[in-house]
């Protein structure tokens, strides 16, 4: 990181100004967890290959709800195994030292962030959870964790009749789902933070956008709401993507081309007044 940038971020943090965190897959890459969206996220249903963009859907769920719930108990164990690495923490000290001037927004589903300690309350996790369910036939809008008697499955694997039992809207009984943003679904306020998470981009001096390139509508609406709004974007992530360019083309925007475990720990540094 050089010098420019480590000045701006003090004179951020010395201001009174809003700062948003945007995450995606590149940060839980470095905990081991594959973005499955390439191969590790292909799954057989009889003799064809879906993709992910196929099994993440409503469409797939209603004809095929046992084989997404294979694929998404089998995400649910690798998320599990996975830990948070320096660049979570580094975010959790960053809500500490700017409490409500700060909001992370994360794509991810694996719940990392929270496992490291970022608050409930100033986390907003814009595609869900994958350690949470919520009823099929949509009889209420709660949230349930995954009752323990669910297992995470290998690949292959199949559901056994607990799961299915177990994999119930407690309310209903109807066949509970993953609460997660599928591909054929839009955002919502209460599920996935919508209007919140723009209100707080039109508020934001300064966006970090980690590990992530845009390919959902959301993260994009609230960095160009940033840009609109004349704040500071500094996007990082080991390769160049359209939020770099955003980023630099704003004339008050950084790319620091680097792992997030290393990069973000260095921002805090900067914001913290220590180097």
């Amino acid at each position: 990181m050089n010098q420019e940038i480590k000045t701006v971020l003090r004179e951020i943090a010395q201001g009174s100004g809003n700062i948003t965190v945007l995450t995606g897959a590149g940060i839980s890459a470095e905990s081991g967890i594959p973005t499955f969206r390439g191969p590790e996220g292909y799954w057989t249903v009889g003799s064809r290959e879906y993709h992910p963009q196929e099994m993440a859907t409503h469409s797939m769920f209603a004809r095929e709800p046992d084989e997404v719930w294979k694929w998404y108990l089998y995400r649910l164990g690798v998320c599990r195994n996975a830990e948070p690495n320096p660049g979570h923490f580094a975010l959790v000290e960053m809500e500490k030292r700017f409490k409500d001037r700060f909001t992370l927004i994360t794509q991810n589903v694996d719940g990392l962030h929270l496992r490291a300690g970022n608050s409930l309350e100033r986390t907003f996790q814009i595609h869900g959870n994958v350690f949470y369910v919520r009823c099929s036939d949509e009889c209420s809008t709660n949230v349930y964790p995954i009752p323990q008697a669910v297992s995470a499955k290998t690949k292959g694997e199949d559901l056994t009749e607990t799961d299915r039992r177990h994999l119930r809207c407690p309310e209903c009984g109807e066949r509970a789902r993953p609460h997660v943003l599928w591909f054929d679904e839009s955002y919502n306020e209460h599920h996935y933070h919508f209007v919140s998470s723009l209100k707080a981009a039109k508020e934001t001096a300064l966006l970090i956008i980690v590990g992530t390139s845009g390919a959902t509508n959301l993260p994009n609406q609230v960095a160009w709401e940033v840009c609109k709004h004349d704040g500071v974007i500094i996007d990082v992530n080991i390769e160049e993507n359209p939020f770099s360019n955003l980023a630099l083309n704003s004339g008050r925007g950084y790319f620091i081309k680097e792992a997030s475990a290393a990069a973000l720990p260095s921002v805090l540094d900067a914001l913290s007044g220590t180097n």
